[in-house]
């Protein structure tokens, strides 16, 4: 009886902590001023318990570099290899895999640096996972918090919230999803001047493409009751399409019997969050000629062609 009862407060104390923790994931990303590939460990957050982490490659400071092409490719062949599941692998289907988080969590990153790399592709950035721990997964669509640290280990190390979206379950179907709608950015000193980082602000439900606001503004001349020319600040929300959009096959003919199914298919294209429909802003500017301002209305998935305007709003300009 003792026994079991310490068995069963083991695994309170498992589902309590968890064993949510960082693993090496190397990842390809480019090529060093020499011409070899370079790869680093960029981590990742382990999702299930029981998992082995994989060893990670031989380097300086956690950069890997083949002698030649061919071992590059060799060493990325046998890393695909081990992702693959052991059922396709050919050995014994492994056991169910616990979560490495109590029911609700998610074993999130905690900590994250952003790294710089000097590559013969040019100048590249990089977010590296430090550490990781098991977080509340909200049922509601909210902005979380999100560290990540600029310039790390130098006299202008800075660390900022940039923020990221939940992601609650939605009911099947839906096809809702939790994504960012405000943006606001910081100004940040670095060694070659000031850089803005840009700091999500809310999240909100929304279609994997959607439009978000964007405000431009603008001198407006206008005629006042005594036909005095005043000059006004005009500020118009232009939109922005934000999002990314399944690539997908067009039908080429129709069904006549039935229009949901397709009997000709084309070939894949790629498909883009682009504008949908627009509206006009028409107003006479600062030098005096009558100045024409788009405005997205709505956005869709699709390949880039003409755009719906709108239905017309009534407007008043000189």
């Amino acid at each position: 009886m003792r026994a079991t009862s310490q068995l069963h407060e083991g695994r309170n104390l498992f589902a309590k902590h968890g064993c949510c923790k960082r693993q090496v994931r190397s990842v390809y990303i480019g090529h060093d001023l020499s011409g070899s590939p370079v790869s680093f460990d960029l981590g990742t957050c382990q999702a299930h318990c029981g998992v082995t982490p994989r060893k990670r490659a031989s380097g300086f400071a956690g950069i890997s570099r083949q002698t030649s092409m061919l071992d590059f490719l060799k060493a990325k062949r046998v890393r695909l290899q081990e992702r693959l599941p052991s059922s396709l692998a050919g050995s014994e289907p492994s056991t169910r895999l616990e979560h490495s988080c109590p029911a609700n969590y998610r074993c999130e990153p905690s900590s994250i640096r952003v790294q710089e790399f000097l590559l013969l592709e040019g100048v590249r950035q990089v977010e590296v996972i430090e550490s990781c721990q098991c977080n509340a997964s909200p049922s509601e669509c909210l902005r979380l918090p999100s560290l990540k640290t600029f310039f790390p280990d130098s006299p202008l190390e800075q660390t900022l919230d940039v923020g990221r979206c939940s992601n609650p379950e939605q009911p099947k179907g839906n096809g809702l999803f939790c994504l960012p709608t405000d943006f606001d950015s910081v100004l940040m000193k670095t060694p070659n001047g000031h850089r803005a980082v840009q700091i999500l602000g809310s999240c909100q439900l929304r279609e994997p493409c959607y439009r978000v606001s964007h405000v431009e503004s603008y001198y407006e001349v206008v005629l006042n009751s005594a036909g005095e020319k005043l000059e006004l600040i005009k500020e118009i929300d232009v939109g922005r399409c934000l999002g990314q959009c399944p690539p997908g096959s067009p039908c080429l003919l129709r069904d006549p019997h039935s229009e949901g199914k397709c009997l000709v298919w084309g070939e894949d294209i790629s498909s883009s969050c682009i504008p949908h429909q627009y509206e006009t802003n028409t107003f006479r500017s600062r030098s005096g000629e009558l100045r024409t301002v788009f405005a997205i209305q709505a956005c869709k998935c699709g390949v880039l062609k003409g755009l719906e305007q709108a239905p017309p709003k009534t407007r008043s300009f000189i």
